[in-house]
């Protein structure tokens, strides 16, 4: 599949690694529609996406919506916004990248966490990666594919990164329940440690990583991304 005349889904599409994929997918044509809980931020993000759609001369378009993941209802208003954005009336490709972390990471041990840290974060990165995906199925294209943003904190044994931590486990695993019970394409993708505000700019920039999404999205197998957790070296095998 490529990008141009498809509709790209980001949340969390105003910063991070949500923006960089955005702003890649942009840059191959496709038209993106970002979600994010601060409206203003998804205004300026729309217009910088639509700057990189106008220097490339692609026919698509950039919208947003803004959506606080946390709301099914905001979920539903921003996919049925995405479906008839862009040329394929329906979704192509779901990216569920909106996060949060409370405290400073690595140092918020699960035995210390408060309750209303541990049920936002599950909230926004747990069932809010349900929310999207399951509001986006009625607008799924055939051959779509859902890529969820991971990392290694989801499954190995990392001291003090209490809820954030299991909350990032609850994603992969509502990622796997979607593969099985779907006939969608739905995957974990882990770019590494990445220099975002849930990591306090500790990491790769997000741009660099931003070709795994594109790559995932387009030209890996589904049976390498269905169900499965894909990470920076599977990516730089295959595009090497």
């Amino acid at each position: 599949m490529e990008l141009h005349e498809t509709t790209v889904v980001v949340t969390g599409g105003t910063r991070g690694i949500g923006r960089a994929v955005a702003a890649a997918v942009a840059d191959e044509g496709a038209t993106v529609v970002v979600g994010a809980r601060d409206g203003d931020a998804v205004s300026e993000t729309v217009s910088a996406l639509e700057a990189r759609l106008e220097s490339s001369n692609a026919d698509a378009t950039a919208t947003g919506v803004r959506t606080d993941v946390r709301d099914e209802f905001d979920v539903e208003r921003l996919v049925e916004t995405a479906a008839k954005a862009g040329p394929t009336n329906g979704i192509d490709v779901v990216v569920p990248a909106a996060g949060v972390y409370h405290g400073e990471p690595g140092a918020t041990p699960l035995d210390e966490a408060p309750y209303s840290a541990f049920d936002d974060h599950w909230r926004t990165n747990g069932r809010g990666v349900f929310a999207t995906i399951r509001e986006a199925i009625a607008h799924l294209n055939d051959g779509a594919r859902v890529l969820v943003p991971t990392g290694a904190v989801a499954r190995d044994h990392e001291p003090g990164y209490g809820g954030y931590a299991v909350s990032k486990a609850t994603a992969e695993a509502v990622a796997r329940g979607f593969a099985a019970d779907t006939e969608y394409v739905v995957g974990c993708l882990d770019p590494g440690q990445v220099a975002t505000a849930l990591t306090n700019g500790r990491g790769r920039d997000p741009d660099s990583v931003a070709g795994l999404f594109v790559w995932a999205a387009t030209e890996a197998s589904p049976d390498e991304i269905d169900g499965n957790v894909v990470g920076l070296e599977t990516w730089k095998r295959a595009t090497s």
